[in-house]
């Protein structure tokens, strides 16, 4: 029978320099939710809709940073990359589609609202998003809840991982870096914040993040 992994707290400061970690910033799309309009969701677009996956995805490539980073509407984008021609499906259905193929990680998200009231931590996004798909996120999974702030790349005009959103973000919420812990499923996203002195992880699943989480609470 195999047997069950064991983690291991990768957080190897010391107990007075790890409870002086005083604000974490967190990505969103896999890690509390799934990556809404990633790659596979548009493949199922692909087939729901033929279209024509090539031109499509190439489309996709040129519209979607500027979307992601709040230069075109969504609106825009779909008429950039799906409605430059005539189609037997309505905008407001497809996108429908897309809002779709945002859903809740199991476990992190309660449990983090819990510890994040418990021990009254501070907790940002930093978080590449189109501003539609920003705002339903949000609202649809009561973000508020866990978020002290949103670092958007739609609402602040560039994405991960250029490090000028993580220097924006340590701005935000006022703190030095090495204060600061960074939680995101990329590991070239972790390694720019590491390069900003964040103490930055990647997240491989809830169990493991939790720990580390744990690991700066006084005992």
């Amino acid at each position: 029978m195999a047997s069950e992994r064991k983690i291991s707290c990768p957080y190897h400061l010391s107990k007075n320099k790890m409870n002086k970690i005083n604000v974490v910033f967190l990505d969103i799309g896999g890690v509390l939710l799934s990556d809404g309009w990633n790659h596979s969701s548009r493949m199922q677009a692909i087939e729901k809709y033929s279209l024509e996956p090539i031109q499509f995805q190439k489309d996709h490539s040129v519209a979607f940073p500027l979307f992601e980073n709040g230069k075109l509407t969504l609106d825009q984008y779909l008429d950039s990359v799906v409605f430059s021609k005539a189609r037997q499906f309505s905008k407001d259905d497809f996108k429908e589609f897309m809002f779709s193929k945002s859903t809740q990680l199991p476990e992190f998200l309660p449990w983090l609202v819990e510890w994040k009231h418990k021990h009254n931590i501070k907790i940002f996004s930093i978080n590449n998003e189109g501003k539609e798909f920003n705002d339903y996120r949000i609202k649809q999974f009561n973000l508020h809840q866990c978020f002290d702030a949103f670092i958007s790349s739609c609402e602040v005009g560039f994405s991960k991982p250029d490090p000028s959103i993580f220097k924006l973000a340590l701005g935000i919420a006022q703190e030095e870096a090495q204060h600061c812990m960074y939680f995101d499923d990329r590991a070239i996203h972790v390694a720019i914040a590491k390069q900003m002195g964040i103490n930055a992880y990647v997240h491989q699943d809830f169990k493991e993040s939790k720990l580390i989480l744990e690991s700066i609470i006084k005992s």
